[in-house]
């Protein structure tokens, strides 16, 4: 993977293929890369571990494009470690074998090997597990790189014998300097205008890799002056977002909905669903979490939010896409603004709770229906109070188990509908106080 570099001249010779500018940029030193500094900075752990001589095994987790190759492979040029490089794609176990013979014959030798396994995240767990002796006998150093959280892709026995590191998405600066770089290389400035260039950055979406790509072909034009964003638009297509519906950024993104919502920020929310349904998420999924969130963050405080969001899903369903998806931002933009409760959802949780704790502890008998004579006889609805003929319709009776305390559970809040109920309930709380009392 080429990423990140500080630029040597070009001295291959006549007749060859150019080499791509990502790779005639490739750094040469950890400190030649961009981006990345709380890793390989001074006090960057990865810089810590080099300048003690105690590199261990790592994983390396981030976006395409923001070094992850290049770093692997710098970090075994400064520990005097041969390389080797695989990718889980194409990599079976026959080829691992090999690796781990020739690093056991090289380790005879006196040299280790670090092993850099890219997308590590698709090897199965028994393919994984077959790391753990040559890591631990010191055969291979093993850096791994995977776009995907490894807490759920990683055997945690690989996990515990190797340090997460985590790199992250290249900011503007970073990716201003790539592109200086670059026009340093090149022997020639880009022709963009200031907010055309700035475009052209953010087309990069944070991957450096990308970026010397679009530089290149930006580079290769022949333009009388400098492109305006609106020309560079019709001779680019701007870079898809990243966005695996299966992976860390689906999770990421719908959390960040959620909170946006439960937040009560309808912008935010409305930006969310627009990038997760410009990444080409299922809007089906989303109808189905937005009911959820009328469930969970609005509940009683706002009843008709969760008929609502219901509405909304059976209107995609009618309308489908493009049209359909406009009900459930409606749907975001409602429920973002509606009143927020979680009081019956902490109820919920409370009472199963206790149903789990008290076991089979039956109902009193005096809710119990009695149909047969040996019912009555054991004492079955004795005593039940009606409330239809009690004052006011309400007999305050005990409910629970004869041998449980009675729970308090539910405890709505002063917010939106939820302020009439909690009302309702301050109601019956003293009136049952005063009829047990009596």
């Amino acid at each position: 993977m080429a990423d990140l570099f500080d630029s040597v001249p070009d001295t291959q010779p006549q007749g060859r293929a150019p080499r791509p500018l990502a790779d005639r940029l490739r750094p040469a030193r950890l400190s030649e890369v961009i981006g990345q500094d709380q890793l390989i900075g001074p006090d960057g752990p990865l810089r810590v571990m080099l300048d003690a001589g105690s590199l261990s095994s790592l994983i390396l987790w981030g976006p395409p494009g923001v070094g992850k190759t290049t770093i692997a492979r710098l970090l075994a040029h400064e520990t005097d470690l041969h390389f080797v490089q695989v990718s889980a794609i194409f990599t079976g176990v026959a080829d691992l074998k090999k690796v781990f013979d020739q690093a056991r014959h090289r380790r005879a030798n006196g040299q280790g090997t670090l092993l850099f396994v890219d997308e590590i995240h698709r090897f199965n767990k028994a393919q994984q597990d077959g790391f753990l002796p040559h890591m631990e006998d010191g055969t291979i150093l093993l850096v791994g790189a995977t776009t995907e959280n490894p807490s759920f892709e990683l055997n945690a026995a690989l996990l515990s014998r190797a340090q997460v590191m985590v790199l992250t998405r290249l900011d503007l600066a970073d990716l201003e300097r790539l592109a200086q770089r670059a026009e340093h290389e090149l022997g020639r400035a880009l022709l963009l205008d200031g907010p055309a260039r700035e475009s052209l950055l953010e087309m990069a979406d944070g991957d450096g890799r990308a970026l010397l790509n679009l530089i290149e072909q930006v580079a290769a034009w022949r333009v009388d002056g400098r492109l305006d964003t609106a020309a560079l638009a019709t001779r680019l297509q701007r870079r898809a977002a990243q966005y695996d519906k299966s992976g860390d950024a689906h999770y990421n993104l719908i959390s960040a909905l959620h909170k946006s919502v439960r937040g009560s920020d309808p912008d935010a929310a409305l930006y969310w669903l627009a990038r997760m349904l410009t990444g080409g998420e299922d809007p089906r999924f989303l109808a189905r979490r937005i009911t959820r969130m009328a469930v969970e963050d609005i509940g009683l405080a706002d009843p008709q939010a969760q008929r609502l969001c219901l509405d909304a899903w059976a209107t995609y369903e009618r309308l489908g896409s493009p049209e359909g998806e406009l009900a459930l931002a409606q749907a975001v933009v409602y429920l973002a603004l509606a009143p927020k409760s979680n009081a019956v959802y902490t109820a919920y949780k409370a009472a199963m709770g206790a149903a789990k704790k008290t076991g089979s502890e039956p109902p009193p008998k005096h809710i119990l229906n009695a149909p047969t004579r040996l019912m009555k006889e054991q004492g079955y609805g004795e005593g039940y109070a009606y409330d239809h003929d009690a004052e006011d319709g309400f007999s305050g009776q005990d409910y629970f188990p004869e041998t449980m305390k009675r729970g308090v559970y539910y405890q709505p809040l002063e917010r939106g509908f939820e302020r009439d109920l909690k009302k309702r309930l301050d109601y019956f709380v003293r009136l049952r106080a005063r009829r047990q009392g009596g």
